[in-house]
């Protein structure tokens, strides 16, 4: 699955510019197999967020576009996509998001919900169903939407996360890592994606990942 997402990656920033940061040697070793480059990290890293930080450390870049491995089914245009609007508005923490399908829960847990403002800002992201409404209607006809785990950040933005050296509390009630930027009063400007993203939470997941793949091909 790491490898799937790093080829992924290379078709956007080609082979050199593509790094995996874990703290991990099995996963050291297989992604070297593959020609990729890794960065070891903590193991004491709260987060993968925390983990681009510290790995932000070593490579000089103004922009850091964070992938999570977790996410098999990205397209290559959609990091070229949070790229763009880095380019556009440096001083905004990029993340993704796409529509909740008919054939997903809006009501389950390991899909973190995203509500937005009118300017694509994020006002809040979380494991419940946001946002709700006291009209039942209402709330039947209403998109939800979550979150894609594409991030862009700078390194500013990468060193006040590090530096705050704990989950905030709403943080690690959620256990949303990209809540933690509220408190530090940035910006997070939302960037829709293309639909079909599914994070592997659990183990179900695989199958679900591999029935579309099947079931759709492997472009990406």
């Amino acid at each position: 699955m790491i490898i799937r997402v790093a080829e992924v990656c290379e078709k956007v920033l080609g082979k050199k510019l593509v790094y995996i940061a874990t703290d991990d040697d099995r996963i050291h070793t297989k992604v070297k197999e593959f020609g990729f480059q890794t960065i070891s990290t903590s193991k004491l890293c709260l987060t993968g967020t925390d983990r681009v930080a510290e790995a932000s450390k070593k490579i000089d870049s103004e922009i850091y576009i964070n992938v999570q491995g977790d996410e098999p089914l990205i397209k290559s245009q959609d990091i070229k996509k949070i790229l763009d609007e880095k380019l556009k508005y440096p001083e905004r923490v990029i993340c993704g998001y796409t529509e909740i399908l008919k054939n997903e829960d809006p009501l389950n847990k390991n899909i973190p919900k995203v509500v937005l403002n009118e300017n694509d800002e994020l006002i809040y992201i979380s494991r419940s169903l946001v946002p709700g409404s006291k009209d039942k209607n209402l709330l039947n006809k209403n998109k939800f939407f979550k979150q894609v785990c594409i991030y862009a950040f700078n390194k500013r933005e990468l060193n006040q996360f590090y530096m705050f050296g704990k989950k905030s509390t709403i943080e690690r009630l959620e256990d949303i890592e990209i809540l933690r930027f509220f408190e530090l009063n940035i910006k997070i400007k939302m960037v829709k994606t293309t639909s079909g993203s599914l994070a592997v939470d659990q183990k179900d997941d695989i199958k679900k990942v591999e029935n579309f793949l099947k079931k759709n091909g492997k472009k990406n």
